[in-house]
């Protein structure tokens, strides 16, 4: 049963599928996957083509958005949308501390996270797909995780695909996560540099949090044991459009003088634990990291061993001279599952996915090579989650396809700047015809 509403402009359908946990094993488990079909009011009784919304991530379900802000005002004009819950996100049975139990233990939970990942996500949309669309290929639009589905699924089924767009999503076909942190931290360091040189009060203010943290044991109201590590965590929000300015005036917020001295305010506490928590997406801890395996070598924490080789990210080190506090960025660690209560029952679980081995290739890089769908691609110039050099190459990689390389944006273009981005990238696809 479907049911449809309204929002100001748009009519608005819930829909409901049946797929199976294990697309290998058809007659075995199931699980159910939500998404909304959204349509322009003016346009609800009109056959339009379909365009499929895959969100970043991952572990976020898709973008629960009120009418038609952004890019999706600017596809409604000719396309019927569908935003899709990925599995294990929103309400695509949802996985996190609350529902893996029903799994059993830990290894148990560990091999029903293996079907999590780009591959499954792609047979998903294909299992829906007929149903959607009556049989006929649709437009899907990658946003950062969202572009690493669509190439897995340019490399396993493109047949489903009339026009593959990509945001910030183009990921390397081959590298390990090791190479994927190489290549991340020096990156990062380039947007602290920059964040310090727009904000320069914010060296000694940062210097100032972590060393206090470096002294105190702070636990914020929800029970987030905030280290200096997760402080320097914070920075994952340097790669937006606004995170330069979001995390400034965090930092400026951050001491009150009290009847015992200067502490950590309320209000630097409740919005640092909205950042940090990891309880609306722990999915995305969960498998950040597998996303990258594809061999037989175990990721193994490697965003926490790649870390030890840029000893200028050691927070005690930089306070002991005079060099400015670094902040991380898109990076999942062991002690996370320590700090957070939303984690710390899954501290096992997400050992094993760790030390994981049989982790099967999510590209075909042939069949991307003799790809025959159009593609395009927006390549945002030093994005800090995907590097440009590795998404370059891959776009050398795939036949046909054709890129759009910018510094107009950072990595979520498509949310600060929708309409100019996506009709640039239609522009190009139209070229191409």
């Amino acid at each position: 049963m479907t049911l449809s509403y309204r929002q100001p402009g748009v009519v608005l359908t819930d829909r409901r599928f049946t797929v199976p946990l294990d697309h290998d094993r058809p007659e075995g488990e199931t699980i159910e996957l939500y998404a909304r079909e959204v349509v322009a009011t003016d346009k609800a009784d009109q056959d339009l083509p379909w365009l499929l919304y895959l969100q970043g991530g991952p572990g976020f379900g898709a973008d629960r958005s009120v009418g038609r802000p952004g890019w999706l005002g600017r596809a409604l004009k000719e396309y019927r949308v569908l935003l899709l819950d990925q599995r294990g996100t929103g309400h695509s049975t949802p996985a996190g501390r609350q529902t893996l139990p029903l799994r059993g233990g830990p290894a148990d939970q560990a091999d029903y996270l293996t079907h999590f990942r780009a591959d499954s996500i792609v047979r998903d949309c294909e299992a829906i797909r007929a149903e959607v669309t009556g049989g006929a290929p649709w437009t899907v639009l990658g946003q950062s995780f969202g572009g690493f589905c669509a190439t897995s699924y340019l490399s396993l089924a493109p047949e489903g695909l009339a026009t593959a767009v990509i945001t910030g999503g183009l990921p390397s076909l081959d590298a390990h996560a090791d190479d994927v942190y190489r290549a991340a931290f020096p990156r990062v360091e380039r947007k602290v540099t920059a964040h310090y040189a727009r904000y320069p009060q914010d060296v000694e203010r940062a210097r100032r949090i972590a060393d206090h943290l470096l002294t105190h044991d702070v636990v914020l109201p929800n029970g987030y044991r905030l280290t200096v590590e997760a402080f320097q965590s914070l920075g994952i929000v340097l790669g937006t459009g606004d995170g330069t300015h979001r995390l400034h005036y965090l930092l400026e917020d951050a001491f009150v003088r009290t009847p015992q001295g200067h502490t950590l305010s309320d209000a630097f506490q409740e919005q640092a634990q909205g950042m940090l928590s990891y309880a609306c997406h722990p999915l995305y801890a969960l498998i950040h990291e597998s996303i990258y395996g594809q061999d037989d070598r175990p990721t193994a924490w490697s965003a926490e061993r790649v870390r030890a080789e840029f000893p200028r990210f050691d927070a005690a080190k930089a306070l002991a001279g005079d060099e400015p506090l670094l902040f991380t960025g898109e990076s999942i660690h062991p002690w996370m599952f320590e700090c957070d209560p939303a984690l710390r029952p899954l501290r096992e679980t997400a050992d094993l996915l760790a030390a994981r081995t049989d982790w099967t290739p999510l590209y075909d890089p042939a069949r991307l090579a003799a790809n025959e769908v159009p593609v395009v691609a927006a390549v945002y110039h030093d994005d800090m989650y995907v590097d440009t050099a590795h998404s370059l190459r891959t776009a050398r990689a795939i036949r046909g396809l054709r890129t759009w390389i910018t510094d107009e944006f950072e990595h979520d273009g498509i949310r600060t700047g929708g309409p100019r981005v996506l009709d640039r990238l239609l522009a190009l696809v139209r070229d191409e015809a």
